[in-house]
């Protein structure tokens, strides 16, 4: 199954909107509709935004129309560095390559990073662990392998046995994607209530937290979907490995520490409606970002194509080798 794919100047992506129900495409034919189809989360996760993104610089510049491509991609989603960092790369190599290729070459880069950093985080893995992850990090948010779910399949894979605890992730429900993914997979899981968390790890039901970023800032703050911040706490007072596996194009040299990070904020539809249908009395109002800020004095590890890192010094001195 694809989850991205380029062809004939198309840009086609799997809707994830409609999963796991049904598997449906969007095709996008300008950079207007990549612009459009990530805001509207047809594509998520900071590695397959980043990838669409090149896609969608590619279809401006096949346009004539690479300035407007870049302002409106930049401001479909604000929170995850890995979109402006892919535009940076087309801009920076534009006279290198056609920008077709050039996305290419994003592409598989991004899909390398991520097959490395599964590789190397399968080793903090013990057999049998019983594992809590957060949001979805499988191929749907890379295109391929994924992040904190690449480790996890990287360590099924060798024969260790997890099994995940699946935070159902609201309001989007992104637990339901990362289920459907483990399904496919074969590795045990069952999912839960977000607000569950910390009875099982009080029980010693879980011996690690691995999930995903969207922006890791230098003093290693990092932003991911929101309810991160609390998980990382609850690992931290239940004495829990907490795990944040993300590819180096996550990384932002540019911003010292998670205050400076912009929070996307969306519609409160997503908050009072399920599939649609209005759950909250009429006149009720909600606040909903899409993301929080975890400091680093919380994260055990950074996991990354180039090894396991126990400290932000460490992670961004493996950025200069």
């Amino acid at each position: 199954m694809e989850i991205i794919s380029f062809r004939n100047n198309s840009l086609s992506l799997l809707d994830q909107r409609k999963l796991p129900h049904k598997e449906e495409y969007v095709k996008c034919k300008t950079y207007s509709a990549v612009s459009s189809a990530i805001k509207t989360m047809v594509v998520r996760g900071a590695p397959a935004i980043s990838v669409a993104a090149a896609y969608g610089y590619a279809l401006g510049a096949l346009a004539g129309k690479e300035n407007q491509a870049c302002n409106s991609l930049l401001s479909s989603r604000p929170t995850a560095v890995d979109l402006a960092n892919a535009l940076n790369f087309m801009r920076a190599n534009r006279t290198r390559k056609s920008p077709v290729a050039l996305a290419r070459e994003w592409e598989s880069s991004v899909y390398e990073k991520c097959r490395k950093l599964g590789l190397h985080g399968a080793k903090l893995i013990r057999k049998n662990s019983k594992i809590l992850t957060h949001c979805n990090t499988g191929p749907l948010a890379v295109g391929k392998y994924g992040t904190a779910l690449g480790v996890i399949a990287a360590a099924h894979k060798s024969g260790k046995k997890p099994f995940v605890w699946v935070k159902e992730t609201r309001p989007r429900f992104q637990g339901a994607l990362t289920s459907w993914e483990l399904g496919k997979m074969r590795i045990p899981h069952k999912a839960i209530a977000d607000s569950a968390a910390a009875s099982l790890m009080a029980r010693g039901e879980v011996d690690l937290v691995i999930l995903g970023a969207d922006r890791i800032c230098r003093n290693g703050d990092f932003a991911n979907k929101i309810g991160t911040y609390d998980l990382a706490v609850l690992a931290h007072a239940h004495k829990i490995p907490f795990y944040v596996a993300a590819p180096s194009s996550t990384l932002d040299s540019r911003l010292k520490s998670g205050n400076s990070i912009r929070i996307e904020h969306r519609d409160e539809k997503e908050v009072l409606e399920l599939s649609g249908r209005r759950i909250y009395a009429k006149g009720t109002h909600a606040l909903n970002p899409a993301f929080d800020v975890t400091p680093h004095t919380l994260v055990t590890a950074y996991i990354t194509e180039n090894g396991i890192f126990r400290s932000p010094d460490a992670l961004w001195k493996s950025m200069k080798a």
